[in-house]
């Protein structure tokens, strides 16, 4: 039997396979059916800078200079039916009496300020570790892209300085430059970056004249803007990288391995296929392993990765060119 074990962020994880912040760990019966399924880790649903702040919420948290406040009673009707911080510990403190898989909390926000004493609150409740997700889409062509770069380093700089227990930063693929990003949230004391964070598009509904939510679940195609930049960065950085978004099987696990990814985030395909699905997954993973006469997931640990060329650069320059070429060869 292979060896599936990994490790992340100091995290000794018995497989690969961490539940992603979603739905699959909302309530304590659903996360004891993941961990009784094989799961190695859960990251928890977010709690949001917003509900600490439901009394305060400021102008520099908005980042807007002029015009918020018309927005905000539809704001606060998004946020007011989210958890306390008083119920998010409990539940933290409640599913580590119950499992024994580490559990990492979950923080979702963009201001440096008063709402990050709740990563020392998640760190007390007993929170292996922490997800700090940074989702803020700018719409002021006013506000320069290095400052906001700035206020993401600064965020991460003040969580990790109040916390002992290992943060990993969940970043989206449209910063000015991945990799001088990545090295500086390291050099801020993230221990994990986690490739990638979705960005949801709403649609309008042409009836209504509204703009409405719109939410689909990833597949496998989204995999491989992530195991492309897990790849470029692997022996570059000196974090553990971590993939989700666009993995649902087990080659999707193989290849993020093989690019140098830690380990791999999963919920849609949960969401799809239940929870049942797990077992399948890891047996495939062994399955496939024990075929190509490995012992080990560290054997094929970072083997496809930027780290075994000598010209990362010139080398995806050709292969950009290969792409294109290959489109005509098939016409």
């Amino acid at each position: 039997m292979a060896d599936l074990r990994v490790n992340y962020m100091g995290l000794k994880l018995k497989n690969p396979i961490v539940i992603s912040s979603s739905p699959l760990g909302e309530n304590i019966d659903k996360i004891k059916c993941l961990e009784e399924n094989g799961a190695a880790a859960i990251v928890l649903p977010s709690f949001f800078e917003e509900q600490a702040l439901q009394a305060e919420l400021s102008h520099s948290l908005l980042y807007e200079k002029d015009g918020y406040r018309k927005y905000l009673d539809y704001y606060y009707d998004v946020i007011r039916d989210k958890v306390t911080p008083e119920k998010y510990m409990s539940f933290i403190k409640e599913v580590k009496s119950k499992t024994d898989i580490p559990i990492i909390g979950s923080l979702n926000g963009i201001s440096v300020g008063g709402w990050i004493n709740t990563a020392i609150d998640m760190e007390g409740a007993g929170a292996d570790g922490l997800e700090l997700n940074i989702y803020y889409l700018p719409t002021d062509p006013e506000i320069d892209g290095r400052k906001i770069e700035e206020n993401y380093l600064d965020l991460v700089d003040e969580i990790t300085r109040s916390v002992a227990i290992p943060v990993g930063v969940k970043i989206h693929p449209y910063l000015s430059s991945i990799p001088y990003m990545s090295r500086e949230l390291v050099r801020a004391g993230a221990n994990g970056l986690v490739f990638f964070n979705r960005f949801y598009q709403p649609d309008i509904n042409l009836e209504n004249m509204k703009i409405e939510p719109m939410l689909r679940l990833s597949t496998s195609e989204e995999l491989r803007l992530r195991i492309r930049w897990a790849a470029i960065l692997f022996g570059k950085v000196e974090a553990d990288i971590a993939i989700t978004g666009g993995v649902h099987t087990a080659q999707d696990v193989i290849k993020s391995i093989m690019s140098g990814a830690s380990v791999t985030m999963i919920a849609s395909a949960l969401l799809e296929r239940g929870m049942g699905y797990l077992p399948l997954l890891l047996e495939e993973i062994e399955g496939w392993l024990s075929n190509h006469k490995y012992n080990s997931l560290q054997e094929i640990f970072g083997i496809m990765s930027h780290k075994t060329t000598s010209q990362p650069a010139l080398w995806e320059r050709a292969n950009y060119l290969k792409v294109l070429d290959s489109y005509r060869q098939e016409e």
